[in-house]
């Protein structure tokens, strides 16, 4: 049985800014993703890959979740990356722009060569043909454990606009849940750039946990309380959770296959979810004592 994680805010930190990644040991959010890409620039990234590797080791990150994004397969840094960083065990890593399962096996030979066959995979999903291959991709490797959807890269290719409500991406986002439930991987949603605006935030938040995400990235420290709070277990459904558990029970000591709560059927599969939903609360309960 999978280790439930709580993944309700992934907050990216630029592997370069050592202050940022100082303050992070402080933040309430479920893990840290040190950035090697994006949020550095060229002439950054020795310097960015000696700073997390030294956050790495040097820890303070209680039972957050630690993410190393590497830089592109199309780079000449990524096997640099995962030569420096593998052996100071992050949780795991994340490969950005994957479009083929050939690129994620590559990925996964280097990690076995350095000895990290069991350091976990991420998979940035931020092209058409990404999403087009999705299957292919999540099929790949068993180290693949989580799906992160790149957002502001697919609209760019699309020829898109950012909207409220995100109808230029829904498509794209439904595929890659499809897969990741099909797949048993964690689903993340991509990141909401404007980072003063929390209504904004709020509202695509409540919409990526409505499609079914299990958490979101995050560019900003201020965005991590909003994050938490749409994709956590609130006390009212940990409660109605727990009640539906108990009902389903007596009814099955009682010999009946279904139960009714509160005027409604409740079945295995409303069970399921429950007992999905005390997990995860509990989880992340123990997860904030590290806070």
């Amino acid at each position: 049985m999978s280790v439930i994680r709580p993944r309700r805010s992934m907050l990216f930190m630029p592997g370069s800014n050592a202050r940022a990644l100082e303050k992070a040991k402080m933040l309430s959010c479920d893990g840290v993703i040190f950035d090697l890409e994006d949020a550095v620039s060229p002439d950054e990234k020795i310097q960015a890959r000696t700073q997390v590797q030294s956050a790495l080791q040097t820890g303070g990150y209680g039972s957050r979740e630690q993410v190393v994004r590497i830089n592109g397969l199309d780079t000449p840094w990524w096997q640099d990356d995962l030569e420096m960083l593998v052996p100071a065990a992050p949780d795991a890593v994340l490969v950005p722009k994957i479009e083929s399962a050939q690129q994620l096996k590559t990925v996964e030979q280097k990690l076995v060569e350095l000895g990290a066959e069991n350091t976990a995979l991420w998979a940035m999903l931020e092209t058409p043909r990404a999403f087009l291959r999705a299957e292919e991709i999540a099929s790949a490797s068993d180290l693949l454990a989580c799906l992160v959807i790149g957002t502001n890269d697919l609209v760019k290719d699309l020829h898109g606009e950012h909207t409220r409500g995100r109808l230029p991406v829904v498509t794209a986002l439904g595929i890659a849940l499809l897969v990741a439930r099909s797949y048993g991987l964690t689903a993340l949603d991509g990141v909401y750039n404007d980072f003063k605006d929390t209504d904004g935030l709020e509202a695509e938040c409540l919409q990526g946990r409505q499609f079914g995400f299990d958490g979101k990235t995050l560019i900003h420290p201020s965005q991590i309380g909003v994050a938490n709070t749409a994709f956590g277990i609130s006390d009212e459904t940990l409660m109605q959770a727990r009640r539906l558990i108990k009902a389903f029970e007596e009814a099955a000591i009682k010999g009946k296959a279904v139960a009714v709560l509160d005027g409604k059927m409740v079945e295995h599969l409303h069970v399921l979810e429950a007992k999905r939903q005390v997990a995860m609360a509990e989880a992340t309960a123990q997860l904030e004592t590290s806070f």
